[in-house]
């Protein structure tokens, strides 16, 4: 079953959803990717009806403020930014907006020296390569603990008027921040974007939204730990199915009784790991 919409086709999970309701309430003009109401609502809900500092970049008819204002409440505190002077329109309907550009980096350290930390920053605005990636280096410092930071329509990473397919997309610049959540473990080389790790503690990858949850209290270094439950003193397994142990069994023995002293590990890293990346090879086509 599908709701027709707009002459378009609208899953009808969707329509039950509370942001969703929020949107069809706001009296101005908003457009929205379908996919991007449950994404807001897995992610934002937990902010509802609290005393948030709420950012929007990119703010066109007005209509998406509107939106969040019915969606969080009247104790959220809504700030547009758009590089268009005629948003300040909305500063008659109780918006903070500032003007600016997005890909500068001393606008946005004019903008947090006059506004703060921010629980939410969503960023909507021109979606190029430059607009994203600079607003979020520069606003993850001033996110809250327990806040998060949106980026929307990433898909046009992979439009070539936007300058892509490109090393240089946003896209994979986000990517980097799986390497900085996993370079917290130990022994795990540093990462691009290093200075991050002890921020940004996961990273979420949706349709066309990039999320960074950002958790200072919870990017710590981890530690090994025990139960201290009994123990059978199990022998770890993880090779016994490698073909390169079975098969060099036999020549190891042979090394060492002629004094020779040839680790499996050795074996494993010069005769399987050859293997094993061209079984692999099938899955990074």
């Amino acid at each position: 079953m599908t709701i027709q919409f707009q002459n378009q086709t609208l899953n009808p999970l969707i329509a039950n959803l509370e942001i969703f309701k929020a949107y069809q309430q706001s009296p101005y003009l908003s457009l929205k990717h379908s996919a991007y109401f449950q994404v807001y609502e897995e992610l934002l809900s937990q902010y509802r009806g609290k005393s948030i500092t709420f950012v929007e970049v990119g703010v066109l008819n007005g209509g998406s403020l509107f939106m969040w204002r019915n969606f969080f409440g009247p104790q959220a505190r809504i700030i547009g930014i758009d590089f268009n002077l005629l948003a300040k329109r909305w500063e008659q309907d109780g918006f903070e907006i500032y003007i600016g550009s997005q890909s500068s980096s001393d606008f946005w350290k004019n903008f947090f020296s006059a506004v703060g930390p921010v629980d939410v920053l969503l960023d909507d605005g021109g979606h190029t390569n430059e607009q994203q990636i600079v607003t979020t280096h520069e606003a993850i410092p001033f996110i809250k603990d327990g806040g998060l930071l949106l980026v929307e329509d990433v898909h046009t990473s992979y439009f070539k008027d936007f300058g892509n397919p490109s090393k240089y997309s946003f896209i994979n610049y986000a990517k980097q921040f799986v390497d900085v959540v996993n370079s917290r473990f130990p022994g795990v080389q540093p990462a691009p974007q290093a200075r991050f790790k002890k921020a940004v503690y996961s990273v979420h990858f949706y349709d066309s939204i990039v999320g960074l949850s950002v958790d200072r209290t919870k990017c710590f270094t981890s530690s090994w730990t025990s139960n201290e439950g009994q123990t059978f003193e199990a022998e770890d397994y993880r090779h016994h199915d490698s073909a390169a142990r079975q098969l060099n069994q036999a020549l190891i023995k042979t090394f060492h009784k002629v004094g020779l002293k040839v680790s499996m590990g050795k074996f494993l890293k010069l005769v399987e790991a050859p293997l094993v990346k061209n079984r692999l090879k099938r899955f990074f086509k």
